[in-house]
């Protein structure tokens, strides 16, 4: 599961030109930096123009009695659920960061990031709710860097595949089922 991550311009010439373009366009609407929670508002990359865009979106999909959201969709079955189906096929995303965040058996908050970059790229899918723009982030089994700490991960896009994952129909179920890459981590 992926319960939060960061989202911190200041060390990523990459996430620094998502939010240059994304000012371009949203003209001083508020997002959410650093620690991001459910339901904070956040740079999101969708395809426009036959490119991937920055855009605003919530974070969660609201849960069906409106108590609460969905944050998460487990890349496994995510054909097979209802909530998900239509958006794997038409809405695939990018959820920029710099890491997420896991907690060990000890309850210590740990940082996992991508070795030798300040941007993580994580696989999402979004839909509209009421006008709303909203997402959930892909997950994974965790892979032998993170599984002492939990059995869960999101679903890493390396850089390089970011325009395949959001406009290739024809790579969507390998990518589901692929073993992210290995990630480093750091006790903050």
């Amino acid at each position: 599961m992926c319960g939060r991550y960061n989202f911190t311009v200041e060390q990523s010439d990459e996430l620094r030109e998502i939010i240059e373009k994304l000012n371009a366009k949203i003209h001083g609407k508020e997002y959410k930096s650093g620690e991001i929670f459910p339901t904070n508002q956040v740079p999101l990359l969708v395809g426009e123009d036959n490119q991937p865009s920055p855009v605003l979106s919530i974070w969660g999909f609201p849960k069906f009695d409106n108590k609460g959201v969905i944050i998460n969709a487990r890349s496994e079955t995510v054909f097979e659920k209802r909530t998900f189906r239509d958006s794997v096929i038409n809405r695939r995303c990018i959820i920029p960061s710099s890491g997420f965040y896991e907690w060990d058996s000890e309850k210590r908050k740990i940082m996992f990031r991508l070795d030798g970059t300040n941007a993580l790229y994580m696989a999402g899918l979004y839909n509209y709710y009421q006008d709303e723009l909203r997402f959930v982030i892909l997950t994974t089994s965790a892979n032998e860097s993170i599984n002492d700490v939990h059995h869960r991960m999101p679903l890493v896009i390396p850089k390089n595949e970011i325009d395949r994952w959001i406009f290739d129909d024809k790579v969507t179920m390998d990518i589901l089922h692929r073993v992210p890459p290995n990630l480093v981590r750091e006790v903050v």
